[in-house]
């Protein structure tokens, strides 16, 4: 029979409009809904750059590391993407593998390559 869906290229393409569009990462205490609520705030935190390799097989990978400050007494749950470092719009999250705890002010570190988006 034929295959029905997108191939790699078809995904490729679906995947890259995002990472075209989501250069910047944020943290956030709780789930941000829709709209990107929920935003980690206080001491030197700030939304950081994402550095997105070609997309191949459906799937992009950040190809930089990626370095939060962490305010303390803070629990971080998700991660967001956005058009801007502030204000921007707001395209959507995901949860972290496990939520973290920052008793004091610390950093929340992703490897290069291990923030990766497909698309579903």
């Amino acid at each position: 029979g034929v295959m029905a869906g997108l191939n790699n290229a078809g995904l490729n393409a679906q995947v890259s409009s995002l990472t075209a569009v989501a250069g910047y990462a944020s943290l956030h205490t709780a789930d941000p809904g829709a709209t990107g609520t929920s935003e980690v705030s206080g001491g030197s935190y700030t939304r950081e750059a994402i550095s997105w390799a070609a997309a191949s097989a459906g799937t992009a990978a950040s190809d930089a590391e990626i370095v939060f400050d962490v305010p303390g007494s803070t629990t971080i749950t998700h991660l967001g993407y956005w058009s801007a470092v502030s204000g921007g719009t707001f395209y959507g999250s995901r949860a972290l593998n496990a939520e973290q705890t920052y008793a004091t002010e610390g950093t929340y570190t992703i490897a290069s390559g291990n923030l990766t988006e497909s698309v579903s």
